[in-house]
């Protein structure tokens, strides 16, 4: 008998994704007959506006169905780069942009193409859980920037400054960012562009894949718009998923200096090629047309965070800054005395509640759920939260 397969070491060092597998735990026991809320997901629970499944289902039917450029169908790169330009004050040619598959591909060929052994990459912690998986397998190693929801989860120039080091290759950016919901103002990114101004070895990658989920009062600003001189070093990526309620689409994008676009595009060559190549053509609509479906979509995950931000508020022990944008809140929970990992279990086997362990983002003391669902599925979380506390 043959001995079993060793697996490699990026193989045995990699974790999958958590929230992926309690989203999926929890449809296995709603499927097997269990009473389960689940506040796990980060994903619109909106349908696909019908035009973009429109203009899908017509480009399927006139044969759209065949290989496509690598890099994206040219006129959604350039929609894309048009996009950029004008909405977001970056300045951006189609030779720029690389459309992938999600945002989740961008980062990842961004990583691969842009690190290596000895590299450092700078990630304010809470982060997504995604970053420093992907980091390691391009054979680089996380670095956190702890920030503390004391001060909204922001971390001072100081404080940047004093974690670069002449290996720090990158820096990550997410605004909105997911878990915390925090966004950085214009004032935040002129400071961290003081900083990366005295580095001209650290890049930075800006994932705004909840740009336009804003609380009132809050916009958003992209760095490349902020700092034009360091436009060489400057990464952006996002996509259809969030926005656009595209999620099963995947179709994203990265954008920046062409020769760090070209050499991802080699990499994606050689990977997955291009992305299917009639929801390309959905993607060309959504981001032709106005923004009225995604800033309603919008305005619902608004009402939605204030309430379920005011629920939250009204449970002893959970202490929460209010999230400024995307579609989570992301409240400190330890007065309850159980780490985030033991407290996830728990909900989900005495009350049903499925939500993410704050472990998984960096902070035990925290749990994130997502106000991605309707307001009663929101109203049914926060009693069964309400109960498991009542229990305690």
């Amino acid at each position: 008998m043959s001995a079993p397969l060793k697996l490699s070491a990026r193989a045995e060092g990699l974790q999958p994704s958590l929230t992926l597998a309690i989203a999926a735990q929890a449809k296995q026991l709603r499927q097997a007959g269990r009473d389960i809320c689940s506040l796990s997901a980060g994903e619109p629970d909106f349908d696909t506006p019908a035009f973009i499944r429109q203009a899908a289902a017509a480009a399927l039917e006139a044969g759209h169905t065949r290989y496509g450029p690598v890099a994206g169908e040219p006129a959604l790169r350039e929609a894309i780069a048009a996009k950029l330009t004008l909405e977001n004050g970056v300045p951006t040619t189609t030779d720029q942009v690389l459309v992938t598959n999600g945002g989740k591909q961008a980062l990842y060929n961004l990583f691969q193409v842009l690190l290596g052994p000895g590299d450092e990459v700078l990630l304010p912690s809470p982060f997504w859980l995604s970053y420093p998986e992907m980091v390691r397998l391009a054979g680089a190693e996380p670095r956190l920037l702890v920030t503390e929801a004391a001060r909204g989860f922001r971390f001072t120039p100081d404080e940047l400054e004093a974690q670069i080091r002449p290996s720090t290759r990158l820096l990550v950016l997410n605004s909105p960012s997911n878990p915390t919901g925090m966004v950085l103002d214009r004032q935040d990114l002129e400071a961290i562009a003081a900083v990366l101004r005295r580095h001209p070895q650290v890049a930075v990658v800006c994932d705004e894949i909840y740009e336009f989920l804003l609380a009132p009062g809050h916009c958003h600003h992209s760095l490349a718009a902020v700092a034009p001189d360091l436009a060489e070093r400057l990464f952006i990526v996002n996509g259809f998923a969030k926005g656009w309620a595209m999620t099963g689409w995947r179709v994203g994008w990265l954008a920046g200096p062409r020769p760090v676009i070209a050499a991802a595009a080699a990499l994606q060559s050689q990977s997955t090629s291009n992305v299917c190549s009639f929801a390309q053509m959905g993607a060309l609509a959504a981001i032709t047309a106005n923004r009225d479906c995604v800033h309603a979509m919008a305005d619902r995950f608004s009402a939605r965070r204030q309430h379920l931000s005011e629920g939250l508020g009204r449970i002893p022990g959970v202490v929460l800054i209010p999230p400024e944008g995307a579609f989570y809140a992301f409240p400190d929970v330890s007065a309850w005395g159980l780490d985030s990992m033991t407290l996830c279990r728990r909900l989900l086997e005495e009350v049903g509640l499925a939500v993410v362990p704050g472990l998984a983002f960096g902070d035990d003391r925290c749990i994130r759920l997502s106000c991605a669902a309707a307001e009663a599925t929101l109203d049914d979380g926060l009693d069964r939260l309400a109960r498991f506390q009542d229990r305690l």
